[in-house]
């Protein structure tokens, strides 16, 4: 006869057993139970100081380890504080689980009481909960399994009531799901191997869903003689190819911008192909045929009109219409892939490597002479997180990143203040590699809480902060038909972010021009000998660049 246990540590052991990877959050009297569980099942648990920072970082670390993540939270005002963490992992497909408790079904005047079912389903994720201790298991699984085969965030409530209960401890005989592939159909693939046969310049751009089939892809661009590319989210993902566009869309050079709009096909990866990848259509040339492959029949054709949709996981359908190629065509064709095209790619397909102006000043540094620099000077094996802002392209595109696990993007909500919560996630789920954060005074001001978090946890994290003294986006967006006046909702008087930094145990510099760069070298050399246990705040008072070419293109759609 089973032993008998209380629901909560039912759920958590089940979770364990399931082999969720880590557990961020902030406990309550109504979590403290099921995480001190996850705990004692050997599931690394990190405290937080805001919900918020919980979501986000169980959103980075699922992404950057493959492994799925844990937000928990109290009930009521413990989730919502959590929700535009949880609305971005939502709407970037991220397989997390929020463990969230709730009030009692009878508690109808309690103060935590809200519909939290309705919460999650508003930013889209996936609204689930512990029915009964009859049930407790099923429905964890359930949950699980949505996160993981779905590609889906899910919110599980577990009510006081029930998980007081008592239950029967099965967690020992929950079996892991193994995740489920889409293979493509025949005919779809057919298809798609007549449109590659027939295209003289096909580029293939791979987002998220494509991160996990690099060989697969790359193998038939070459077969085909396509030139590759990622979205912002895959970012590092064909690196080493010698026909690597980079990223497409806002950020791309304009080499990159010119290649991919010559086009005569375009092939999706697990991509959505969405304003922000194609830069609102801009990069489809007319008469351009489309495809896209996704795991998603509702993604396919979702943001523009394609030619194709092929209902399958990328590697498999990449895999097959490789066979299916070599059929028809044994010998690789060299098409889009030439060594004139490779040579522009080798040389301007990085802004880094393109000739701009230097707009330093007396008192300011130019963005891109700073993010220059520090790409030169930051060991190279690291992992980068950006916030969101006017600053974004200049860590997105002048930082270096080994691979697709080496850039963490969280953009799909557009909320600035996530940059600092998405680095320590990252740091946590690639522990060998530099953090390295990319933020915006604003975003970092908003979420400096966490730093305190950084700090404790000994993270040798290098929080680079572009410091204009304003919301910039903003000011760049409203300044030709507004006057300084009315711009001062968006200006803030200068702040010395270095020394609040200093004030939460990190150390901080401040920099105005490549000189105050060798305040940087003792820190870096630390790290480097594996003595460095602090995090580094670079207090950059950047100089304009008159608006950022990225955020451009961003308002044309607005």
């Amino acid at each position: 006869m089973s032993e008998h246990i209380r629901v909560s540590t039912l759920v958590g052991r089940t979770l364990a057993k399931l082999g969720v990877g880590h557990v961020f959050g902030v406990v309550g009297s109504g979590n403290f139970d099921v995480t001190g569980t996850l705990m004692a099942e050997g599931v690394p648990f990190t405290a937080v100081r805001h919900e918020g920072g919980a979501a986000t970082m169980a959103d980075a670390y699922s992404r950057m380890s493959g492994k799925v993540g844990v937000v928990t939270t109290h009930q009521g005002c413990g989730l919502s504080n959590a929700i535009t963490g949880i609305g971005e992992a939502a709407k970037s497909r991220t397989p997390m689980i929020v463990l969230t408790a709730d009030t009692q079904a009878a508690a109808i005047r309690s103060n935590f009481k809200i519909d939290q079912d309705s919460l999650a389903r508003s930013v889209g994720a996936v609204a689930e909960r512990i029915h009964s201790p009859a049930t407790a298991v099923a429905d964890t699984v359930r949950a699980y399994r949505t996160a993981v085969n779905e590609r889906r965030t899910v919110v599980l409530s577990l009510p006081l009531d029930i998980q007081s209960g008592a239950a029967a401890d099965e967690a020992g005989a929950v079996v892991v799901p193994e995740p489920l592939k889409i293979r493509p159909d025949d005919a779809a693939v057919e298809q798609l191997v007549a449109l590659i046969s027939a295209a003289e310049r096909p580029v293939f751009v791979a987002g998220r869903g494509g991160r996990g089939a690099r060989d697969e892809i790359l193998e038939l661009a070459r077969h085909a003689g396509a030139l590759v590319a990622t979205s912002a989210v895959a970012s590092g993902l064909f690196n080493g190819d010698s026909h690597n566009l980079g990223i497409s869309g806002g950020f791309s050079s304009p080499v990159t911008a010119e290649l991919i709009s010559g086009a005569d096909l375009i092939v999706g990866w697990g991509c959505a192909l969405n304003m922000w990848t194609m830069r609102h259509g801009r990069l489809i040339s007319a008469g351009t045929t489309v495809v896209q492959i996704d795991v998603e029949d509702a993604a396919l054709g979702a943001n523009r009109p394609i030619t194709l949709g092929v209902l399958g996981d990328s590697a498999l359908t990449a895999a097959d219409a490789l066979t299916a190629l070599r059929s028809a065509q044994p010998e690789p064709a060299e098409k889009y892939r030439t060594e004139t095209n490779a040579l522009a790619i080798k040389q301007s397909s990085r802004w880094r490597d393109v000739q701009t102006e230097d707009l330093s000043t007396a008192t300011s540094i130019d963005p891109r002479v700073l993010t220059r620099e520090l790409d030169s000077l930051l060991p190279s094996e690291r992992i980068v997180a950006v916030d969101s802002g006017n600053f974004m392209g200049y860590p997105s595109q002048y930082l270096a990143v080994p691979d697709e696990f080496g850039f963490c993007f969280t953009q799909a909500f557009q909320a600035i203040g996530l940059g600092l919560n998405t680095a320590i996630g990252a740091a946590v789920a690639q522990p060998r590699r530099l953090p390295v954060l990319g933020a915006g005074d604003g975003g970092f001001l908003m979420g400096i809480s966490e730093l305190e978090t950084a700090v404790r946890l000994k993270l040798p994290l290098v929080c680079i902060v572009y410091n204009d003294a304003a919301y910039g986006a903003e000011v760049h967006h409203f300044a030709s038909e507004h006057s300084e006046a009315e711009l001062a909702s968006v200006v803030f008087p200068e702040t010395d972010i270095a020394a609040i930094a200093r004030g939460f145990g990190a150390e901080g510099v401040t920099v105005r021009s490549v000189g105050d760069l060798d305040a940087v070298r003792p820190w870096i050399a630390a790290y480097e000998a594996g003595t460095q246990d602090r995090p580094l705040v670079i207090d950059a008072k950047i100089a304009s660049d008159g608006g950022s070419w990225w955020l451009a293109e961003a308002f044309q759609g607005h």
